[in-house]
């Protein structure tokens, strides 16, 4: 009898990583070749980018440009935006429009929604995000209500907001996307980093339950839990085979929208989310706190010896 049930087991064990496998196949490798993705130019004519003059967000803006559509690019410095504008525009021939904001605010998204008041809107990126500027325990952050304040309001209450500004009209059209960009820390909680793993499995909760009340609705929701990326964010200067340059990142992940509404954009990363989410989480849980506490202790000590020296 537990001979057969053991037998089963790991049957269903070895079906569901197959199953795994071959979605993984046919998302990231067959759908992108078979064009199966949403078709960007019948979303709409314009797309929004938040957080896009740098990292996944700048990249998006680019492959999005690449792919037809006219671009606002919503960031914080004027100066910064303007740049990544003339880049796009010197590369595509589409329109851009620059909107300043400042996403730990919560009184900009008045102006924002006048900026962007009659514009046929088909794709929206909520990418703008925040993290600690190193691990660290919750008690010890400097400043940390503030700092929490900020982090919460531009990952979760940006989301909800911009969704809010632009949902409308989609649904008005039937027709539009919207990309999350959530992060591998929403699939295990992240000791050392817990207000921004909250915050991103935030996004994620957020982004399933909208896409099953806007589906029927023509409207296409995707959350992207990607992993490190090299970015400001990351503070990772070089790729490699576990870390994608935004671009790379982003031509990957922009062929899963409308194929997977839950992904990790990037093959590698796929790999890394199955795994995470099949070992023991008290298992994963300890590797994670085990690296971001080796992490926090290179920063404190470098911190010391620059203390000393000045």
């Amino acid at each position: 009898m537990w001979s057969f049930i053991g037998k089963i087991t790991v049957a269903y064990i070895i079906f569901k990583f197959l199953l795994s496998v071959c979605k993984g196949i046919y998302s990231s490798l067959v759908a992108p070749v078979l064009r199966l993705h949403i078709n960007f130019q019948k979303t709409g004519k314009w797309a929004v980018v938040t957080g896009a003059t740098d990292g996944i967000g700048k990249a998006y803006a680019f492959e999005l440009a690449k792919r037809g559509l006219d671009i606002v690019l919503i960031s914080r410095t004027p100066s910064k935006l303007e740049v990544v504008a003339k880049e796009i525009k010197s590369s595509y021939p589409v329109e851009t429009k620059i909107i300043a904001a400042d996403y730990t605010r919560l009184d900009i998204y008045d102006d924002i929604a006048r900026e962007l008041r009659g514009l046929d809107i088909g794709v929206l990126v909520n990418n703008v995000g925040m993290s600690y500027d190193y691990p660290e325990y919750l008690v010890k952050v400097p400043d940390a209500a503030n700092y929490m304040t900020s982090l919460v309001n531009i990952n979760v209450m940006s989301v909800v907001r911009m969704t809010l500004i632009v949902l409308p009209g989609m649904v008005e059209r039937k027709r539009g996307a919207i990309v999350n960009v959530s992060s591998l820390s929403a699939a295990v909680a992240a000791p050392l980093l817990t207000v921004y793993s909250a915050s991103k499995t935030f996004v994620e909760s957020f982004s399933a339950g909208l896409e099953r009340e806007v589906r029927d609705a023509g409207v296409t929701v995707q959350c992207l839990l990607p992993g490190f990326v090299v970015s400001k964010l990351s503070k990772i200067n070089r790729p490699n085979f576990q870390v994608p340059t935004p671009e790379n990142y982003v031509k990957q992940a922009i062929g899963t929208l409308g194929v997977e509404s839950r992904t990790a954009g990037y093959a590698v990363h796929k790999i890394i989310v199955y795994l995470v989410e099949r070992l023991p989480t008290a298992f994963i849980q300890l590797m994670v706190t085990k690296e971001l506490q080796g992490i926090r202790s290179k920063v404190l000590k470098r911190r010391e010896r620059e203390a000393k020296q000045n």
